[in-house]
């Protein structure tokens, strides 16, 4: 066993985890097919191999002296084989209840939390039974969501009625999914915790989150709600309930004032960036003090306030953004995640700006990521 530290997966979540482990003086192995990966052009040694490579899992353990996870979605399988030689953290039967909506919401349901109305279509005769029974009304209109694997919006189809359902679900695959009912929203929430070996969590502050087109435009924190401290003790609980070493988000919507869970994270979370500009620790080196069993570090803001806007790859669309802006405004932070290809959705980068109230700093954001943005002529996105 090395003295490393290791993570299974390549992206940028795995890029600050790397980052943060060297700036603690530890080294990191990174396992990841993609040999551009973001994390991999950081890391010490970049093993480039699928997830379930059996002889490079073994070279990621002969390394490391633990291991973590940058994605939801690692082959469960691997990190049990991991776990048999070496520390594993989040364990893998916490994260294979997180990376499984259906797991994940009954969970929550058998922990006393409260979830949007739903049904599991594990195969074509439950679309069918669905479609045609009593309670598929009830569910209507709703969201059908892969069980497993689908994020950033990918995986899901809406329909308003239950004549859609089966189609909906050969569309996805006949893979198993999750009916979920789409309910009301006043707002989408995150808390961010984390907890360590010996029991201590450790939360960042409540951020409140707008999705376009299902993925994450903005963040911003403090969120002040009626039910935030609700959200604060839902976190801690699933974490307490799961054995949960590591940092986990939980995604929460309000809906007619109620709490309701909507999804867990196993790892670090898009809408936790904002901690690397404005929390005393931010959650990737609470990840990494986790892992090692070093103390949590302080979760405070350093800020009244901060907002995080995601940089998607279509704003590459008519040539390179105008970065250089960013140096120009007084509380702006740009991230580039080191990506060499920009796609239409993709997460290239983000901006987090801090100050004094989440509506000036967000409009700021907004603002300067829409300066930054080249255009046609005839407007660029949002």
């Amino acid at each position: 066993m090395g003295d490393a530290l290791g993570v299974v997966g390549g992206g940028q979540l795995g890029r600050y985890f790397v980052l943060a482990a060297q700036a603690l003086g530890y080294t990191a192995v990174v396992l990841e097919p993609d040999p551009l990966s973001p994390a991999g052009a950081v890391a010490d040694e970049h093993i480039v191999a699928a997830y379930d490579d059996e002889s490079a899992l073994d070279r990621l353990a002969s390394s490391c002296r633990a291991v973590t996870v940058e994605f939801e979605n690692p082959p469960v399988a691997a990190l049990e084989r991991l776990a048999r030689s070496l520390t594993v953290r989040p364990s893998p039967s916490a994260v294979a209840i997180a990376q499984d909506r259906r797991s994940a919401k009954q969970f929550c349901r058998d922990t006393g939390l409260a979830v949007a109305p739903f049904a599991e279509v594990n195969d074509e005769s439950d679309a069918r039974r669905i479609a045609d029974g009593d309670t598929a009304a009830s569910l209507f209109p709703a969201i059908l969501k892969t069980a497993r694997l689908g994020y950033d919006g990918k995986g899901q189809r809406r329909m308003d009625d239950a004549s859609q359902l089966f189609d909906a679900f050969v569309s996805l695959g006949s893979t198993p999914c999750v009916l979920e009912q789409v309910v009301p929203l006043d707002a989408e929430f995150s808390v961010v915790v984390a907890r360590g070996a010996d029991g201590e969590v450790s939360a960042f502050a409540p951020t409140h989150n707008v999705h376009v087109d299902g993925i994450l435009d903005a963040s911003t924190a403090p969120f002040s709600a009626p039910v935030v401290e609700q959200g604060h003790d839902a976190a801690v609980r699933i974490a307490s309930a799961l054995d949960y070493v590591g940092v986990l988000a939980v995604e929460f919507f309000v809906s007619n004032g109620a709490l309701l869970v909507n999804e867990l994270a196993p790892r670090p979370h898009n809408s936790g960036h904002w901690t690397l500009n404005a929390a005393r620790t931010s959650q990737f080196e609470q990840q990494v003090r986790a892992l090692t069993g070093m103390a949590l570090g302080d979760a405070t803001m350093t800020h009244r306030a901060v907002a995080m806007v995601n940089l998607l790859g279509d704003r590459w669309q008519h040539g390179e953004p105008r970065f250089a802006l960013a140096r120009e405004v007084d509380g702006a932070h740009l991230h580039l995640y080191g990506k060499r290809e920009a796609r239409a959705g993709r997460k290239m980068g983000h901006l987090t700006m801090v100050g004094d109230d989440t509506d000036s700093v967000l409009a700021r954001a907004r603002a300067l990521r829409a300066s930054m943005t080249l255009s046609d002529g005839s407007g660029a996105p949002r």
